[in-house]
């Protein structure tokens, strides 16, 4: 008899609606291993890091928090930031020290019209809005290379300096994952976008590094765009686009802009992947705390669900991804969601729908 794979889950709900969203992630992959027959089994490490953690203690996270983290499969996390602690410090204490610690500098954020789910884009269609946005995740603009001078020259005297930092090393290993990446899906396309006729240092370096790296996949589609008609061009010809590929704050603010054209923050997913594994990967929705709905129960799901079938894919365990996938389908072609889409579903509701699809032959 083949032993019980088990599969070791660090758990960090964080803040907020990750709170509420997290554990409907959980119901959905326990439910998987409960139909698995003994293939493989979840345990989970539960850790409280997070905002109320930073008021209690001082920490976003422990000292010793990577080396707990470490020895995990993967890491399962909800939304960071709350009233009362700068965003900086929560962001840079927990998400980015993970991000960061363990090297996880493929950001893949998919970008999907689901079925049932309307797109503020009038024309906009499954076959339209579909393609995927590679982010660098280590360096770029949020590298944390800077600082305050100068206040001891006065009143408005203060200089802040904040620097991008692109290695040759960081932008061709993102650009080749994102070629990679390419080879797998139906168009295989990738557009770079940066900035390079403002910023001719560091993104006249990722253009080089590009051109070198697309004469490696003679069969892949190369584009290069700046950022700010890419932006228009997410809007107006989102037919055009498969593989995304930018840097760290740029492709932030485009895969944010891809979520809201499928239809809301709600439902986007994110994977935070150390490729060559030597680090644990981290599996998050993309739509923050949202301390404005916190604790109503109606937070959607969706976005934690899909990243849960995101890392079930990570893991070796595709067809029970893909399963996740065709149970959120067929509850956003239900009309059952939560009010980001349009509807009354609490959150837990929501969830229900997806684990009777996934009960059902």
């Amino acid at each position: 008899m083949t032993p019980t794979r088990k599969i070791h889950i660090a758990v960090i709900p964080g803040d907020g609606i990750g709170q509420e969203v997290v554990p409907e992630g959980l119901r959905v992959l326990d439910h998987l291993a409960q139909q698995a027959n003994g293939a493989f089994e979840f345990e989970y490490d539960h850790f409280p890091w997070g905002c109320q953690y930073y008021l209690e203690t001082g920490r976003m996270m422990d000292s010793d928090g990577l080396d707990r983290l470490q020895p995990c499969d993967a890491i399962y996390f909800g939304a960071v930031g709350w009233p009362g602690v700068p965003d900086h410090v929560s962001l840079w204490g927990l998400r980015l020290a993970i991000c960061q610690g363990f090297d996880q500098y493929a950001n893949v954020r998919p970008v999907r019209l689901l079925p049932g789910v309307t797109s503020p884009l009038r024309n906009a269609t499954a076959e339209t809005t579909d393609w995927v946005v590679v982010r660098e995740n280590t360096e770029g603009e949020y590298a944390g290379i800077g600082g305050r001078n100068l206040s001891s020259r006065g009143p408005g005297k203060t200089v802040a300096i904040q620097a991008g930092l692109f290695t040759e090393e960081g932008c061709e290993r993102i650009i080749r994952f994102a070629f990679d990446l390419a080879l797998g899906r139906r168009r295989g396309k990738v557009t770079s976008v940066t900035k390079s006729n403002a910023q001719q240092y560091g993104m006249t370096l990722w253009d080089d590094v590009f051109a070198r790296v697309a004469a490696d996949y003679p069969g892949v589609e190369t584009e290069q765009w700046l950022v700010d008609a890419m932006a228009a061009r997410f809007v107006l010809k989102p037919e055009t686009l498969d593989v995304v590929v930018a840097s760290n704050l740029f492709a932030d603010i485009l895969s944010d802009l891809g979520s809201a054209l499928a239809g809301s923050l709600g439902i986007a997913a994110s994977a935070n992947l150390n490729p060559e594994g030597r680090f644990p990967s981290m599996f998050e929705p993309v739509h923050g705390s949202a301390p404005d709905i916190a604790g109503q129960g109606i937070a959607n799901p969706i976005g934690a669900i899909w990243s849960a079938a995101l890392m079930l894919d990570h893991l070796g365990l595709p067809t029970h991804a893909e399963r996740v996938m065709q149970a959120i389908e067929a509850t956003t072609s239900s009309h059952l969601v939560t009010p980001d889409l349009g509807g009354s579903a609490t959150t837990r509701q929501v969830t229900d729908c997806m684990i009777t699809h996934l009960t059902e032959p």
